[in-house]
């Protein structure tokens, strides 16, 4: 159903048979209670997503069905944590069928029952019924706040009852702490019930009890109160007490501009060519007096609005609108005046983003004049730009956002007339915003508003202002990445730039502010380097290609220039075009590669070969030994160049200097400490080594400075597998994944190589490394690299001119892959290729490398990836589940992968995520039963060794997962668990210890034979209520009371705590 959250309404045509089939069982006397749980869960999930107002009107809801829905609740248990969906859904169809338009006595017939005892009327039966679910921890406290506001307005009820529910409610409110995890169950269920009655119940019969409410609620104090909801209700019942305090009435005062329908906008346009907007008088306006109450809850919702949560702030700036919608026109003025009181700099970020979200729902609703919009338009301009430093980083993107909402709503809400005097300061203000806000959001709410400027919009659309480095660099023609979109626009108006620009970047460079001064220092590095290298580098991007294409066709051509010393001029221009490399754009730096490399070896076999078929001896020398110098340039793109420029040079040059290239090409290709980063240059030395190795050729008894042969044959390979284990990742993302693609490719080319002119060359050995580090890859997350190693894999298995010799297992291979479903098989969908991937998990040699693999795809990001990449290994798991020997072998084979990758965050994290989701499905059943099975212990070292001294909130969450899974395991494996959880619940970190405390809470519902049920209650209570966010020795003190309960040891604090291991 999930799928339909962003559109439920496609769901009610089929709302009403759904309905029918569940309600057939939910009806039937016959139908176990289990079936009838489980179909109030899909009610609930249909509800979830269509939302109960909707689903609830199709309910059945006649007299008759009063009683059943009553009787099915009275025998509801509110502790059973499992079935609290039957529960809200019974709630919520009893405040339908308690609509029945009969007053309740006459269903209560003669009230004696057969023994003669009096039996509770039906009325009260409800009433009692929503009381009891008003204080209950779980969503069923929702449905009973809606029964009360619908049970209570009924006139029989509202005469007998709604008195004494008040009552009952308000001494409750006021008897009740948020102190407490009680106390704030019962006043959220309270607060719930009266805003819900007050939103519902007629004015006139809720007047009498308003200020008694209102009363109850100052004394509440909830703004004091730590519980985002309690305050966020507070706010919601304050504005519904302040509606029944004001008349009911649209203000005639307010702004109005055309009409809600659109269709009704255009054909009134279009009788009248010129429409007056008006703001109609309030001279005819019926007077009367305003309570006195409206003043505190106007007060009351203005601070709401500086309150530390959003969703607090935004209740209250909609009650800002709902209530000034009743006012006078001077007093709604002078709201708007206290409105604006929120925008001083002596405020918090808060109390401004509150402010903007006010105004916004003012403008919307007409009630912000436009002789207000002078007063308010700078400030909106103010608070686009406001940014406020908090020790080492600033706040005030989400009032830039609301600002921006404040626009949005002003540009639909008043006649263009209305703005014109201020469209220039508000588009400029928001083009800014759009392009050079640091905050996703905000340049894509500043980018989403603009009312016209189809132009603006195009360029900077929704996904364009996304990326930060495309917003600041090319959609801008304008600290790091401003001072380069400087840079950009430097060519655009070099003048002002140098009049304007810089002279005002020169104070700010010696200024006070250190961000300023960093900033404007970059700044002006960038523009001097604009000036210098700009129109050099123009040049060269220019020249390059086409003086190298010049060379290529003009070598290709045969001219006459052998041993002419143009030809030393020509080889400077290559190799001046290959160094000049770092100085001009990515794609230009591709085309200067390509046609520098394509000239070097046209060069090279016209003018640098003579009669015998040899180079100069000299000529090679110096040639080779400049080249492979420059292979060690601290700039990785004259490395690239390089390097591709020795995989082109011909044989004759290659000869007898093979070793020296291959040296040179393997420094290129390791990774060391100071060039890690320099994925694009192991890339490219990869590809000249294969090219280099192509150029050669293969004798299997030749000298192995001239061929590759079996003396350097092992050195290659060494060279091309380590590229398979590049996972080098830095701001662009994994850009390992640029060598392992390089590398697969030139391993599938030297093998064909190899195969085509000597298989004897080929051990067993190596071809096993080639095909398990394919397939490795074929199992990892990153669809297109994936869809390129299962294409190298198929290659390598089906090539038949002759067969690759000693792949493992290759008749299971051939099984697995058919060659008639080569072409189709498509390796970049996930649905496609783990199915397929994940049955190499059955063969010994591939085991290791595959589940390596599919450790970084179940364990990842990717929806799709993880979804079919994890079915897929479930899959296999059931397949084997029976099978001892293959448990054995995986779970082995599992371990060691885990061991092998410790503390390497790439796999162990997404490994612990995959553990998790293996415990919950059930992947390790057979070895539950047996106590303290060898590989839950080791699999418990592990992860203790894993996250011992972490920091990792992912992988310390994660471990916590597993944890809670391992609990299945039999014997002392559960005392060692709960031991490693109740460390974790004094971790240092708040929100570690919160989430452990969730997860085994719900692993105690889960496995409730873990505990005796006489101190389950006790335990839970424990879990449930303790603040895991107070301090470490209150929180260890609640722990310790736990370990006491289920007899677990408890952990002693060492005399000296590193980041809060407790040994």
């Amino acid at each position: 159903m999930d799928k339909y959250q962003e559109q439920p309404h496609l769901l009610d045509s089929h709302l009403e048979w759904m309905m029918h089939l569940l309600l057939d069982i939910v009806q039937d006397n016959r139908s176990p209670s289990s079936l009838v749980h489980l179909a109030f869960k899909f009610f609930y999930i249909i509800t979830k997503v269509r939302g109960y107002k909707i689903f609830l009107r199709l309910f059945p809801h006649e007299v008759a069905d009063l009683q059943p829905v009553l009787d099915m609740i009275a025998v509801q248990n509110p502790k059973d944590y499992e079935t609290w969906e039957t529960r809200y859904m019974l709630l919520l169809w009893l405040s339908m069928t308690c609509l029945i338009p009969f007053d309740l006595a006459r269903l209560d017939g003669n009230i004696l029952s057969e023994e003669g005892c009096t039996r509770m009327p039906i009325m009260d039966r409800i009433l009692n019924v929503a009381k009891s679910y008003l204080v209950v921890s779980d969503k069923a406290r929702d449905a009973a706040a809606v029964l009360v506001s619908r049970f209570i307005i009924r006139p029989d009820v509202k005469q007998k009852r709604m008195a004494d529910f008040l009552d009952w409610a308000l001494s409750t409110l006021s008897n009740s702490s948020f102190q407490t995890m009680e106390g704030t169950v019962v006043m959220d269920g309270m607060l719930q019930a009266l805003a819900q009655l007050f939103k519902h119940g007629k004015r006139d019969d809720c007047l009498p009890y308003a200020s008694t409410v209102l009363e109850c609620l100052d004394n509440c104090k909830l703004s004091e109160s730590n519980q985002t909801l309690l305050r966020k209700l507070g706010v919601k019942l304050v504005q519904r007490l302040g509606l029944t305090f004001l008349k009911p009435k649209v203000a005639k005062w307010r702004y109005q501009r055309g009409c809600r329908s659109l269709a009704a906008n255009l054909q009134f346009s279009a009788q009248v060519p010129v429409v007056q907007n008006l703001v109609i008088a309030a001279a005819d306006e019926e007077e009367y007096d305003i309570p006195g109450e409206v003043e505190n809850v106007i007060e009351q919702l203005l601070i709401g609005l500086k309150d530390k949560d959003t969703i607090v702030r935004w209740s209250a700036a909609k009650g800002i609108g709902r209530i000034t919608g009743r006012l006078p026109k001077e007093l709604a003025d002078d709201v708007v005046g206290s409105l604006l009181d929120c925008f001083s700099f002596q405020e918090t970020d808060n109390s401004w983003h509150g402010g903007c979200l006010a105004l916004a729902e003012l403008g919307r609703r007409g009630l912000l004049l436009p002789s207000r919009i002078t007063d308010v338009v700078p400030v909106i301009l103010k608070a686009l730009t406001y940014d406020e430093k908090r020790g080492a980083c600033s706040v005030g993107s989400n009032v830039r956002d609301a600002a921006c909402y404040v626009c949005w709503a002003f540009a639909r809400a008043y006649d263009p007339l209305e703005l014109k005097p201020f469209v220039n300061q508000i588009s400029s203000a928001l083009v800014i915003a759009a392009v050079f806000d640091r905050d996703i959001n905000c340049r894509r709410a500043a980018s989403g508003t603009f009312p016209h400027g189809i132009d603006i919009v195009t360029a900077a659309d929704y996904f364009a202002v996304g990326n930060r480095v495309n917003c600041f660099l090319n959609i801008s023609v304008i600290r790091e990445l401003s001072t380069k979109a400087l840079h950009n626009l430097a060519p655009q108006i070099p003048e002002y730039m140098t009049n304007v620009v810089l002279p005002r970047l020169l104070p700010l460079a010696v200024g006070t502010d250190l961000h300023t001064r960093h900033g404007a220092i970059l700044a002006s590095i960038m523009l001097e380097y604009f000036y210098l290298q700009h129109f050099l580098n123009d040049l060269i991007a220019f020249f390059s290609p086409a003086v190298c294409t010049l060379i290529e066709k003009l070598s290709l051509s045969k001219m006459p220039f052998r041993e002419d010393p143009i030809i030393d001029g020509w080889q400077w221009l290559i190799n001046d075009s290959l160094r000049s490399l770092p100085l001009v754009s990515s794609t230009a730096r591709q085309q200067i590669k390509e046609a520098a490399v394509s000239a070097l070896a046209a060069l090279c076999n016209e003018y640098y070969i003579n009669e015998q078929r040899e180079a100069s001896p000299a000529l090679q020398g110096e040639l080779l030994q400049q080249y492979i110098s420059e292979l060690q340039n601290t700039e990785e793109m004259i490395r690239c160049g390089f390097s591709l420029a020795l995989g082109a040079l011909p044989r004759f040059l290659l000869k007898g200097k093979l070793q020296q290239v291959l040296e040179g090409l393997k420094k290129v290709i390791c990774i060391s400490h100071k060039d890690v980063s320099f994925a694009e240059s192991r890339r490219d030395g990869l590809k000249a080594t294969a090219k280099v190795c192509q150029t050669v050729g293969v004798k299997r008894n030749g000298p192995q400075d001239e061929f590759v042969c079996k003396d350097n044959v092992v050195q290659i390979y060494t060279m091309l597998l380590s590229g398979m284990s590049d996972y080098t990742t830095d701001s662009r993302g994994d850009v390992g994944a640029w060598v392992r693609e390089a590398a697969m490719t030139s391993l599938m080319e030297v093998t064909l190589l190899l195969v085509q002119n000597d298989p004897e060359l080929l051990d067993a050995n190596i071809c096993k490394q080639i095909m398990c580090c394919v397939a490795q890859q074929s199992a990892e997350k990153i669809d297109r690299f994936r869809a390129h190693a299962g294409s190298v894999f198929l290659s390598l298995l089906n090539f038949d001119n002759p067969p690759i010799p000693h792949i493992p297992h290759r008749e299971e291979l051939e099984r697995i892959f058919p060659r008639s479903e080569a072409v189709t098989l498509n390796w970049n969908a996930p649905s496609q290729a783990f199915p397929r991937i994940t049955q190499l998990l059955g063969l010994p040699a591939y085991q290791y490398y595959v589940l390596l693999g599919l450790t970084v795809s179940v364990g990842g990001l990717t929806e799709t990836t993880v979804r079919y990449s994890a079915q897929s290994l479930f899959d296999y798991m059931k397949k084997i589940q029976n099978d001892l020997g293959a448990m054995n072998n995986f779970c082995e084979t599992l371990l060691q992968v885990f061991e092998d990758n410790l503390l390497n965050d790439r796999v162990s994290v997404p490994l612990l995520k995959m553990l998790d989701q293996m415990l919950a499905n059930g992947c390790f059943d057979i070895f539950t039963a047996e106590e303290n099975h060898p590989f839950s212990l080791k699999l418990l070292t592990l992860c203790k060794e894993e996250i011992k001294k972490s920091k990792d909130i992912q992988k310390l969450r994660s471990s916590i997962a597993v944890f809670c899974g391992m609990i299945q395991f039999q014997g002392d494996m559960r005392k060692k668990v709960l031991f490693q959880l109740f460390l974790l619940l004094c971790h240092p970190f708040p929100v570690i210890r919160k989430t452990t405390a969730s997860q085994v809470y719900e692993m105690l519902i889960t496995y409730s034979d873990i505990v005796d049920p006489d101190i389950l209650d006790e335990v839970m209570t424990v879990l449930s209520d303790t603040d895991w966010d107070a301090e470490l020795p209150l929180v260890r003190e609640k722990r310790n009371y736990l370990c006491d309960l289920m007899k677990v040891p408890k952990p002693q604090l060492v005399s000296k705590v590193e980041f809060g291991v407790l040994l």
